[in-house]
């Protein structure tokens, strides 16, 4: 059985979740990030991971890439690894932020 690829996907935060067309607003600071995150086991491991320019929270299924070094985050890069168990929370997480994601290869968006 193969391995399924890992999917690529961009967090961003709607300023009208029913209409994309009006643009987007900041996600917010990494602590607003780390905190609308967390409950859906979404965290840093406490390491500087690969790059000390990025921050990396670990989610069930997913691997979340903040820049750091920045007062205000506009975006994420979301690495989907399992989708079965990623999916349901990212649709939960961003539910209950008003956010989308963006498919990286297809343009495609939801949440």
């Amino acid at each position: 059985m193969g391995r399924s690829k890992k999917r690529q996907l961009v967090l961003l935060n709607p300023r009208d979740p029913s209409d994309i067309s009006e643009g987007y607003n900041p996600l917010g600071s990494l602590r607003d990030l780390e905190d609308a995150m967390a409950p859906f086991n979404t965290a840093p491991d406490g390491s500087l991971g690969a790059s000390r320019g990025t921050m990396f929270l670990h989610g069930p299924g997913i691997v979340v890439e903040i820049p750091r070094g920045h007062d205000v985050i506009q975006q994420a890069l979301v690495t989907v690894i399992e989708a079965d168990i990623a999916f349901p929370v990212l649709m939960r997480m961003c539910r209950a932020n008003a956010w989308k994601l963006q498919d990286v290869e297809s343009g495609q968006m939801f949440g």
